[in-house]
């Protein structure tokens, strides 16, 4: 019996440090994710200003310089909290339109 008891501690342990060791980011990775996600964040807006809010994974990808992984991952979350609706285009691509961007005039600023 000392021997499953020691065994089952040793096992709990190990996976508490795999656990641990997981979900601990060091202050480079904490920055270097900061860093993307700004990256990411300044190319999607500027993509829906230049594009007429219609971006595709690739545009993405290449105006952040953000491994396709990431800006996938980033995407469809702006697709979900923005309501971006996939669409095809001519040759088979697919891209999401959001939302359009509306700038309030002056004269609707003073109403």
């Amino acid at each position: 019996m000392p021997i499953i008891d020691v065994l089952l501690v040793i096992t709990l342990a190990t996976l508490a440090v795999l656990w641990l060791r997981r979900g601990i980011q060091t202050p480079q990775q904490q920055i270097e994710s900061a860093y993307t996600r700004q990256q990411l964040e300044e190319a999607f807006y500027r993509l829906l200003k230049e594009e007429n809010s219609c971006i595709s994974l690739i545009q993405l990808a290449a105006a952040s310089r953000i491994d396709v992984q990431q800006a996938r991952q980033y995407l469809e979350q702006q697709v979900k909290m923005l309501g971006a609706v996939p669409e095809v285009d001519a040759d088979g691509d697919t891209f999401y339109r959001f939302p359009k961007l509306h700038r309030r005039s002056a004269s609707d600023k003073l109403a």
